[in-house]
């Protein structure tokens, strides 16, 4: 070896000790699984700690529709699903399964990452919690049940202003930054800490700013309210009630610790069908209540305030679902995950569509464009 190449070789080795260095004296230890796995993946629930939540003894099986897959995918959403390399496809009409599809090894009980699809899920636990008066109203104050939430201006938040993304924090919603608030709670061990780090830097409830954040403060707010983990609340008010076929997962920052609830909540395009098919019937379940009506149609009801991005008003986004208003005709809510999973929910059309994949097209407005297209290629099935 030239005296040069020792040159370089010690240098790079003198570098790295002194990123080793700083990465222990920032507490940044998370860089490094970030840095293995660069990435977020739907198979994650392979990498992170996991907590289960079980299915019942007794599930309830989907009914097959009289003609369950024998209608054909359009060519154009047939090609839209190669592209963006879907693992699951699935469509609901009428409480039963009209079509499925699954690609790349994948089936009706693989467990798949929802991603961002678990605020709404969330967002049905917050529900279920008023329900059962472990929570007041979305009024509420958070300090209510977070200490570290009942001084200085984060006394003026309300459970209503994090479900309306709305809660004026300095949360930095980035997926490419490796120093940002939402890779170090998707890859650390700590959310609690990355939490309690949150300033206020604007009024809550004056303007939309999707923060991950949010829900995550909402998952400890959860626990505190109910006494228990968010997996084993959502087991017990949604998975069981719901009749899940198979049992899910939730990623949690450490064992014993807490879920990613921004994120990170494992299952199958059947079992997901379920949340969609229970804001379809606006709560109800076989008869029962599991979230409150006016709970739920306030949920997919736009918030209405101002967008940070662009200064107009939101008609797209309600209590953590994503809303489609007046889609040729159609009021459309669904729950959306980073890498294109749907849950999408088309009440005059009495349609639950379900999506899993790995990638996600560009957005037209605030919306990525395959769900306009899975859209439009379901109603062109059934024509």
């Amino acid at each position: 070896m030239n005296r040069k190449a020792k040159r370089f070789g010690l240098g790079a080795l003198l570098l790295l000790g002194l990123l080793a260095a700083w990465i222990r004296m920032a507490d940044k230890e998370y860089l490094y699984k970030a840095i293995v796995y660069n990435f977020a993946d739907i198979d994650d629930h392979t990498i992170f700690d996991q907590r289960k939540i079980d299915a019942p003894l007794l599930p309830q099986p989907w009914p097959l529709a009289n003609n369950y897959n024998r209608l054909q995918l359009p060519q154009k959403l047939d090609e839209l699903h190669r592209e963006l390399e879907s693992v699951a496809f699935l469509v609901v009409k009428d409480d039963s399964i009209l079509y499925e599809q699954y690609w790349q090894g994948y089936s009706d009980a693989s467990l798949s990452n929802s991603f961002s699809m678990a605020k709404s899920i969330v967002s049905m636990l917050v529900g279920a919690a008023i329900k059962e008066g472990k929570i007041e109203s979305v009024e509420q104050p958070v300090g209510d049940f977070l200490p570290y939430f009942k001084r200085g201006d984060k006394a003026k938040i309300r459970i209503k202003h994090l479900l309306w993304m709305s809660s004026g924090l300095n949360w930095e919603e980035s997926y490419t930054n490796p120093l940002s608030m939402t890779t170090e709670a998707y890859y650390g061990t700590d959310l609690e800490k990355v939490i309690k780090r949150l300033e206020v830097v604007e009024e809550p409830g004056r303007r939309w700013s999707y923060k991950s954040g949010d829900t995550q403060i909402l998952a400890f707010l959860l626990q505190e309210a109910t006494g228990k983990s968010l997996s084993e609340y959502a087991e017990e008010k949604l998975w069981r009630p719901l009749g899940a076929e198979h049992d899910a997962e939730w990623s949690v920052d450490k064992p014993d610790g807490m879920e990613k609830a921004y994120c990170c909540f494992f299952s199958n395009a059947r079992d997901f069908a379920r949340l969609g098919k229970l804001y379809l019937h606006n709560g109800i379940w076989n008869g029962d209540t599991i979230v409150p009506s006016d709970y739920v149609k306030a949920s997919i009801m736009p918030n209405g305030l101002i967008n940070a991005n662009d200064g107009k008003k939101v008609d797209f986004y309600g209590y953590q679902w994503w809303l489609l208003p007046n889609y040729k005709g159609q009021d459309i809510f669904y729950a959306r995950g980073i890498l294109g999973q749907y849950i999408i929910v088309i009440p005059e059309k009495n349609l639950v569509i379900v999506r899993l994949g790995k990638q996600r097209a560009e957005k037209v407005g605030e919306h990525p464009g395959e769900v306009m297209g899975m859209i439009d290629g379901v109603n062109q099935m059934l024509q």
